[in-house]
């Protein structure tokens, strides 16, 4: 495991309840009461698999929402970003700038042929943005998109992502959205038959906020099919799912599938920036390619960014991290569900996954929180699923070694063993 070197981002007059009520006050009280159940913590240092928190304790990161695919402060990315911050780190926007195009070069390098014409961005609802404008200037002015998807909460965002409790305050949304079942192909087929030439489908290849579902075998193929059978267009979000995350590069590699638009961004600023991406056709770019300046961003392309992009292509490229998370998943998935199903039996309702996006879905939301929190007291960091809250999420580095797969399997066996001395300690019909 990596030393994790001294940290001069807290100082001592950085105190866990100064930082906690300054959260109180400028950020989130909702934010600040989390924190609380989760003792406070204050992270300061993170390297590779490992974060560190102000009094010295070691957490496994496990979570991070799939950012961190190399891990943290992965040295090739680090050191492209300090060369950049060094030379140019942001640029006019209006000369020729080699960073971006280099950095638009490499990702085409390692998507399905024919996605070639990008558009960067800084997160991934910005990158749904993108694809949903692509598809309207291309004349589909419905939207299918699949209950349980997530595709982030800005307001055409949010319109795509079928979850009430962050609908409702916001309504009304962009019109002509319509949430069909994820893996239900008749329902598409039937949506698309009804209006032939004007549905955009935006769907997830594997659904991580829904928790981490699995679409049934050749479902996106199909899907891709009937998009092309009633010329609709395509979009598939791959912010969470790509980029290794699944043991492919991306998610659409799984069953041969070229969108219209794939989405890319979380891991793709290598885990140092905020980086994000649609990457389109050819025909499917064309509105964007006729204006410069219909769909614009300040901070799209910035060199400090892209030199990030490139360091993160050339590291999972170098240290083949896609294979490594194909091999770590298959490694992981058994292990972890076999915990599951002898320390909690009456208490998991499923455990899945695919790569190194796992999930352990259990009877109820208030067991998943609980669980996260003693995973957090045995030394781990995971996430719950925003569109699934029964669902506890494992999104761990490709970079973990042996020490680390067997520390994080250890800690969920302790974990369990608490919950379920929990569980039966609760009092009968409630929390």
């Amino acid at each position: 495991m990596t030393v994790m070197q001294e940290s001069p981002a807290a100082t001592a007059a950085d105190s866990e309840a100064e930082i906690l009520n300054l959260y109180r006050a400028h950020l989130s009280k909702g934010r600040a009461t989390l924190a609380e159940l989760f003792g406070s913590h204050m992270e300061t240092a993170s390297e590779g698999a490992w974060l560190t928190t102000s009094d010295g304790e070691r957490f496994l990161n496990a979570g991070g929402y799939g950012v961190f695919i190399m891990g943290a402060r992965h040295p090739i990315v680090m050191e492209e970003v300090e060369r950049q911050l060094r030379t140019h780190p942001t640029a006019t926007r209006i000369l020729l700038e080699p960073t971006v195009a280099r950095a638009a070069e490499a990702l085409v390098s390692v998507l399905p042929e024919g996605l070639d014409r990008v558009h960067f961005a800084l997160s991934g609802a910005e990158a749904v943005e993108t694809g949903l404008k692509l598809a309207r200037a291309g004349g589909r002015k419905r939207t299918v998109s699949m209950r349980g998807g997530y595709h982030g909460k800005t307001l055409g965002a949010l319109s795509a992502t079928a979850k009430d409790v962050y609908q409702a305050p916001f309504r009304p949304l962009v019109p002509d959205f319509q949430h069909l079942p994820y893996g239900d192909a008749d329902a598409l087929e039937a949506e698309l038959r009804a209006h032939p030439g004007e549905v955009c489908v935006i769907l997830e290849p594997v659904q991580g906020e829904g928790g981490v579902i699995v679409p049934p075998k050749g479902y996106l193929k199909r899907v891709e099919q009937l998009v092309r059978e009633y010329d609709g267009f395509l979009i598939l979000d791959e912010v969470q799912s790509g980029f290794g995350r699944l043991g492919e590069w991306w998610g659409a590699d799984i069953e041969g599938v070229v969108p219209d638009v794939l989405l890319t961004g979380k891991a793709l600023g290598g885990g140092v920036m905020p980086v994000s991406a649609a990457v389109a056709t050819r025909k499917a770019f064309r509105p964007f390619d006729k204006d410069p300046y219909v769909h614009t961003a300040t901070f799209s392309g910035q060199p400090v960014l892209m030199a990030a992009v490139q360091g993160a292509i050339r590291a999972v490229k170098e240290e083949r991290l896609v294979t490594r998370a194909m091999d770590l998943g298959s490694r992981l998935l058994p292990r972890i569900t076999e915990v599951a199903r002898r320390n909690i039996p009456e208490l998991v309702v499923d455990v899945r996954g695919r790569g190194l996006l796992i999930g352990v879905e259990l009877v109820e939301a208030g067991l998943a929180g609980e669980l996260l929190i003693e995973l957090f007291n045995h030394g781990v960091v995971a996430n719950h699923s925003m569109n699934g809250s029964s669902v506890v999420r494992f999104t761990p580095p490709a970079v973990l070694d042996d020490t680390d797969v067997d520390f994080l399997v250890n800690s969920f066996d302790l974990a369990t063993r608490d919950l379920i001395k929990g569980a039966a300690t609760m009092p009968e019909g409630g929390n």
